[in-house]
């Protein structure tokens, strides 16, 4: 009987120790899953500071327009002296200087020759047209200041000091069939000029609305730009 009993409560026992482990192990179980959970969801280091894409996009975009600043500043500061001051460029129009120059020619003209030196006789200058200054025409010089200018005959006689009888002029660059109409004598003043064109039979000039004043040239032809089959300087014009 005792031995029953006590069998009896070894096993009762064995079986309240059993449920108790089993609670335990189950709540040790759970202590472990959340755990788990928590250590999954911390971060294994901390974070790194990176730069934002935007900023860094921007930076890179005031970069690049002060870059692109910077040139439009120093080919301006290239070239609008040269534009206003040095070189300027013209389209020919009209027949005045056929076959000298055609219509439609591209050319370049020199401003800063005549800011040191006088007009000579033979240039081919642009100036300004003296009844409106709106409108630059192309001529040759003939007549030098404080020359007289003599038409007749179809031929320009220049009267000057060092020829006071006067001097008819061997305009070689003229076509064959080209004739100076004409019958005029004009003394220039010590800043006027005589102008004619080359196809003077096509020409408005000083035979029509008299010499140009120093101050309407603005520069001499030195160079055709177009077509290209004619590119090249201005010849030097040679009257002897």
């Amino acid at each position: 009987m005792d031995n029953r009993i006590f069998l009896g409560t070894i096993a009762q026992r064995g079986k309240f120790i059993g449920r108790h482990n089993t609670r335990r192990k189950i709540k040790a179980l759970r202590g472990c899953f959340f755990y788990d959970k928590i250590s999954q969801s911390m971060p294994d280091s901390e974070p790194q500071l990176t730069p934002k894409p935007q900023r860094r996009l921007r930076q890179e975009t005031l970069v690049f327009i002060w870059e692109t600043v910077k040139v439009v500043i120093i080919s301006l500061a290239i070239i609008i002296p040269i534009r206003y001051f040095i070189i300027q460029p013209f389209f020919v129009k009209g027949a005045s200087m056929e076959n000298t120059f055609d219509d439609g020619d591209y050319i370049l003209i020199d401003e800063i020759s005549y800011r040191f030196a006088q007009p000579e006789r033979g240039d081919v200058i642009i100036f300004r047209y003296p009844l409106d200054q709106s409108q630059f025409f192309i001529k040759r010089v003939i007549g030098l200041p404080e020359e007289t200018i003599e038409i007749k005959n179809d031929q320009v006689i220049i009267h000057n000091k060092q020829h006071p009888e006067g001097f008819a002029l061997n305009e070689s660059y003229l076509m064959a069939d080209q004739r100076t109409i004409g019958d005029l004598r004009i003394k220039l003043d010590p800043n006027e000029y005589f102008v004619l064109g080359d196809n003077r039979l096509q020409s408005s000039d000083s035979r029509r609305w008299g010499p140009v004043n120093r101050s309407l040239i603005t520069g001499r032809v030195f160079l055709r730009a177009w077509p290209i089959n004619k590119f090249g300087e201005m010849p030097e014009t040679n009257y002897q």
